[in-house]
């Protein structure tokens, strides 16, 4: 067996929190639940338990089903969310619109929406912008307004401002859907429960993420309002989305929610993330760091930031990162479950020594 490692373990970058390991934790619960056999396709005691988990942080009512990964996810649920004539209005900048392949249009069916938004988020004027055309045999329906929690640009809902989403969408015959793949990071910069902006705030169904946030892979749709969603256990199947050893990726997901694994994660790559950001600032205040302008507020675990000419490229010898929007030098840098203190350190210091050379 081939036991050493082909990477060096020492090297973390900033590139996307996708880039971390298994939490130790999850890993030894993928272990634990190795052993005997088990019925597959989710009829099994590990996904069984998961149904209780969920219930715990959402409410009685809900229907969880494990899937593999995001774009499985937002692609399955929203198709569970709308005849075949429906639309769905999201942000331009919704991982949806971006960066899943034209998954939801070409695979789902649907038809997307996009608003421009300055920070990521929706608002009900924004969504009034494609809020309209009912009855028109000519247009798609607008018939599901989709939010991500934290956004792509790292920053946050409040819990009145979902409420108010999901009062002006139900009441334009509209239901509300909530990509959280960053949902625990979410959760630890408000201080709130997990239903407290989702289940009781009004979404209707939303995508749980657990790979950003120390699971090896897994995600599910969570369906929040029972009348909000129809046949997912048959377009989970259709949509390549059914594990058949599904007791792994219940378990993974059991290990981040019966305790508080979830939340210590999120907490610590927020945390890591609020100290990069303060050692920017200390550094530009201090004139050791020079040129480096933030474009939005450091909410969850991702820092955005423009940089002078050629820097990006100079950095990313020594640590990887992402290029947001390189027509003005706009990067994102992420924090992880295990991002370390001495990494950021690091990374803030050769931040220094290109801007002042």
């Amino acid at each position: 067996m081939h036991d050493t490692p082909l990477h060096d373990t020492n090297v973390r970058g900033f590139a996307s929190d996708n880039y971390s390991g298994i939490h130790p934790e999850v890993l030894a619960a993928i272990a634990a639940a190795n052993d005997g056999h088990q019925i597959a396709y989710g009829e099994d005691v590990y996904t069984e338990r998961l149904k209780q988990v969920f219930t715990r942080h959402f409410g009685t009512d809900v229907r969880a089903f494990p899937v593999f990964n995001g774009t499985g996810a937002n692609v399955t649920g929203l198709q569970s969310m709308l005849p075949r004539w429906g639309a769905v209005i999201a942000a331009s900048t919704a991982h949806i619109n971006v960066d899943e392949g034209g998954a939801p249009e070409r695979i789902g069916g649907m038809k997307l929406l996009t608003v421009p938004t300055e920070d990521g988020k929706l608002t009900p004027e924004l969504v009034d912008r494609e809020a309209w055309g009912w009855g028109d045999e000519h247009r798609a329906q607008p018939l599901v307004v989709s939010i991500t929690q934290s956004t792509e640009l790292g920053t946050l809902y409040s819990v009145d401002e979902i409420r108010a989403l999901a009062e002006h969408a139900h009441a334009r015959g509209m239901k509300l859907h909530l990509d959280g793949a960053r949902i625990s990071n979410a959760a630890a910069a408000l201080d709130a429960p997990l239903r407290a902006f989702t289940t009781d705030a009004g979404v209707d169904v939303l995508s749980f993420g657990g790979t950003k946030n120390g699971a090896m892979l897994g995600e599910a749709i969570v369906v929040l309002n029972p009348d909000a969603a129809d046949g997912l256990i048959y377009s989970r199947k259709y949509n390549m989305q059914l594990s058949s050893k599904m007791r792994f990726v219940s378990a993974q997901l059991i290990a981040l929610l019966e305790g508080d694994l979830w939340l210590r994660n999120a907490r610590h790559s927020n945390a890591m993330a609020q100290r990069l950001r303060r050692a920017v600032e200390q550094g530009l205040a201090e004139g050791s760091i020079r040129g480096v302008e933030f474009t939005q507020p450091t909410q969850a675990n991702g820092v955005f930031a423009t940089l002078p000419d050629g820097i990006a490229d100079r950095l990313r010898e020594s640590f990887r990162f992402y290029d947001w929007d390189a027509a003005r030098n706009e990067v994102r840098w992420m924090c992880s479950f295990d991002t370390q203190e001495s990494d950021v350190d690091a990374f803030v210091a050769e931040l220094s020594r290109l801007t002042t050379a």
